[in-house]
């Protein structure tokens, strides 16, 4: 099982934000989870991040990749270097 941390699109129509969950590369984007770790509002100024620290680092460890978008909000939090 591919496990990613990726974001998952939520909210109404052109006024978008997202949750940064865990899931199966095999599934949708938007469709089943393992464990909802954070959100990312792109609407507000500046952008509102939130993630669970430990939660990332244990998804980390255990060999869960993060897309390209979900690392840059990891470094911008400070999660990973």
């Amino acid at each position: 099982m591919a496990v990613k941390i990726r974001l998952r699109r939520m909210g109404a129509k052109k006024n978008p934000f997202f949750r940064v969950v865990v899931a199966d590369s095999r599934f949708p984007r938007d469709g089943r989870f393992i464990e909802e770790i954070g959100y990312y509002n792109p609407q507000t100024d500046p952008a509102e991040i939130k993630i669970d620290s430990e939660k990332a680092l244990k998804w980390l460890k255990n060999g869960a990749q993060p897309t390209d978008t979900v690392r840059l909000l990891l470094k911008k939090t400070g999660i990973i270097e």
